[in-house]
């Protein structure tokens, strides 16, 4: 009786789920001009434009000034408003995982065993989550969809927030390789007793060394021009070789950090550091082997005991002051992403200037992404990927987005929370 149940409620939860939000859908081609004018442009580089407006056309940003006219576009008053690119999503699993926990029919972002480098992220992204909406109402429009695994956990895939399917919403394709780092923290006894030998560090290095010896025998295959048969794990990793792809490793701690600093001189990687909550205190090595980092939660207490209680506020400025490329990201399963221009609030109330903030979620995480010649910034040539809020997008209390677009395209920012609370006005009659 109980299993019965349990499947009656994983269906409705599933039949609910795909009905929500049917009237949503993805915005036509821009088939005319768009004019914003009048607005205070947040272009993404540190840059900010008073009383200046923005030319659409065929998806891009045409022109940028102040005395735009165009007799045939439509125009968008944007007096007294704020205007920035679209904030991205760095690192995330949304459209892999929609209820957690509940219904497994949900979540598709984890292939079982140890080395997946051919797992692709963007097959399994579902274009349909009601999670994309709620996070396109706080202006982000773009994300990295990433694998989970226990080691070497797949291929992720950049993709835009407007799309009907996996295909339409491919930004980049396959772009980064991701390795869930061997924890070197030395963890209680109840994590020892739960170890295979009782030896976390050695168990580590093991895999550590599994992972070297990989990329030695990918490279070994990669060298030869002609295969008995083909290995599809290393034609996988192919791009690491040549730079077209980047390495994410996801780790926090300096031990970590320093073998991921190892892979990347040893294998000639581009190596990007995910999470990274120690990386201040080696920020000066960082930069000198020109490793980025993506950190992963700024709403977090700090990894160690003796670190100050802030510290994970003030990272942001000492990799900056350090010059190390980096942006912020919202890694919190309860937020689901939607807390990330927040988060870069936090960070300019604690050393960055609001620009920089707000570089750390648009232009500077497209760098890392390798995006930032179609997105990032408001600059002519670029993708018209822009935003649109009557107040500071990174202040939570008068952040409120009245207009986005993803090239062009303007987007409807009806979202599963919007519509509840309308439902529950009119039922008590606030409305």
């Amino acid at each position: 009786m109980k299993k019965i149940f349990l499947i009656y409620v994983s269906l409705f939860l599933i039949i609910h789920l795909a009905g929500g939000q049917d009237n949503i859908s993805p915005a036509p081609p821009q088939t005319k001009d768009i004019l914003i004018k009048n607005g205070t442009l947040h272009v993404g580089n540190g840059q900010v434009l008073n009383n200046s407006s923005i030319l659409v056309k065929n998806g891009k940003i045409a022109a940028i000034g102040n005395d735009l006219k165009n007799d045939n576009a439509r125009v968008i008053d944007a007096t007294g408003k704020q205007v920035y690119p679209a904030l991205i999503a760095a690192a995330t699993i949304i459209g892999l995982r929609e209820i957690t926990g509940s219904v497994r029919g949900t979540n598709d972002y984890r292939e079982l065993g140890e080395l997946n480098p051919n797992v692709r992220s963007i097959v399994s992204y579902n274009t349909d989550s009601k999670i994309i909406n709620v996070l396109r109402s706080n202006g982000i429009l773009i994300a990295n969809i990433i694998p989970q695994g226990s080691l070497l956990m797949g291929t992720s895939s950049v993709v835009q927030f407007d799309a009907w399917n996996w295909e339409d919403a491919a930004y980049k394709m396959d772009a980064g390789i991701h390795i869930n780092f061997p924890g070197l923290l030395m963890r209680s006894r109840r994590f020892r007793q739960n170890s295979a030998t009782g030896d976390q560090q050695k168990e580590a290095m093991d895999k550590v060394e599994m992972l070297r010896n990989f990329f030695k025998e990918a490279k070994a295959y990669l060298a030869e021009k002609n295969h008995v048969a083909t290995n599809l794990k290393f034609e996988a990793v192919k791009g690491l070789y040549d730079k077209s792809q980047k390495l994410y490793i996801h780790c926090d701690i300096v031990k970590e950090m320093l073998v991921a600093i190892d892979f990347a001189k040893t294998f000639g990687f581009d190596v990007v550091i995910v999470g990274g909550s120690e990386s201040w205190r080696i920020a000066d090595l960082l930069k000198q082997n020109g490793i980025a980092v993506i950190l992963q939660q700024l709403h977090a207490l700090p990894t160690l005991d003796d670190d100050d209680v802030d510290q994970p506020f003030k990272t942001p400025y000492l990799l900056k002051k350090a010059g190390v490329l980096f942006c912020l990201n919202d890694d919190d399963g309860n937020t689901t992403g939607r807390n990330l221009a927040f988060n870069a609030g936090t960070a300019a109330a604690y050393g960055l200037n609001k620009e920089e903030a707000l570089q750390a979620i648009t232009l500077d995480a497209a760098k890392i992404l390798g995006i930032a010649d179609k997105t990032g910034s408001l600059e002519t040539g670029k993708d018209a990927n822009i935003v649109i809020s009557t107040g500071d997008i990174l202040d939570m209390e008068s952040s409120v987005i009245t207009h986005a677009f993803i090239q062009g395209r303007e987007i409807n920012l009806v979202d599963k929370h919007k519509q509840l609370n309308e439902k529950y006005e009119r039922k008590y009659g606030i409305q």
